[in-house]
């Protein structure tokens, strides 16, 4: 049985955790497939944006707990929990959060590369009561995207906040209202998929790159050789909008 689905919509790539009856919780299964998702859309020229989401208004409720006891991973080698905590994805990846985003569900939403909330919205890295830590990125992220002291509210206490909150933070993009997070993340990919696709990889280079000053550089010639930019330069000179081709 399928538990993550894919549709392209436009330049977009809809990626849909699709395990309502456990609150969309990853266990080995949703990693296999939505790694392989996350493949599709790197590997197809068409598809600029993703957006991951999850069915029946829940994001992720995080780790698959039953599944972890009997023995399943939900890690890929390389790419980490889901899938997607640790790869190096290079098309931008947005996250359309509904209901809990919970544990590993909330590294997930941390994995991807902007969030669209719905004010309903429930985020929370609770491992510290079950003694654990969000070692799925969220102690290493969670402390790059807020204030210091008001992620580390969040990851001692392991109590949640809502989507209202999450955008009063600055960790939201969008608040939405409720059951609107999808289709608002659609419109901001078709924004952004209107931009020059090996742009936007270089911009996700840079950003995750140890020695940033020296990526920005080496990316930044990198692309004045190429045509997008030649394109680009022709179409703002023309009046008119760019054609993109990626090379």
């Amino acid at each position: 049985m399928t538990v993550v689905r894919t549709e392209r919509i436009g330049s977009a790539l809809l990626i849909t955790i699709d395990r309502p009856e456990a609150r969309n919780a990853v266990n080995a299964a949703v990693a296999t497939e939505l790694s392989n998702a996350l493949d599709e859309l790197e590997n197809t020229p068409e598809l600029r944006v993703g957006v991951l989401t999850g069915a029946g208004g829940t994001f992720s409720a995080g780790m698959d707990l039953k599944a972890a006891l009997k023995g399943e991973s939900p890690e890929i080698p390389g790419r980490g929990f889901g899938g997607l905590t640790e790869a190096a994805l290079t098309k931008p990846l947005i996250a359309a959060v509904e209901g809990f985003a919970m544990g590993g569900g909330f590294e997930l939403a941390l994995g991807c590369d902007l969030i669209v909330a719905a004010e309903d919205a429930k985020f929370g890295l609770p491992e510290v009561k079950r003694g654990l830590i969000a070692a799925g990125g969220g102690v290493v992220r969670l402390p790059e995207r807020i204030p210091h002291h008001l992620a580390m509210e969040i990851l001692l206490t392991g109590e949640p906040i809502d989507g209202s909150r999450a955008g009063s933070l600055g960790l939201a993009n969008r608040v939405v209202a409720n059951g609107e997070a999808a289709a608002v993340a659609l419109q901001l990919a078709a924004k952004i998929a209107e931009n020059a696709p090996l742009a936007l990889a270089a911009v996700k280079n840079v950003v995750r790159s140890q020695d940033r000053w020296a990526a920005q550089r080496a990316e930044a010639a990198r692309l004045m050789t190429t045509a997008d930019v030649r394109e680009g330069m022709t179409a703002f000179a023309e009046r008119r909008a760019p054609q993109w081709t990626g090379r």
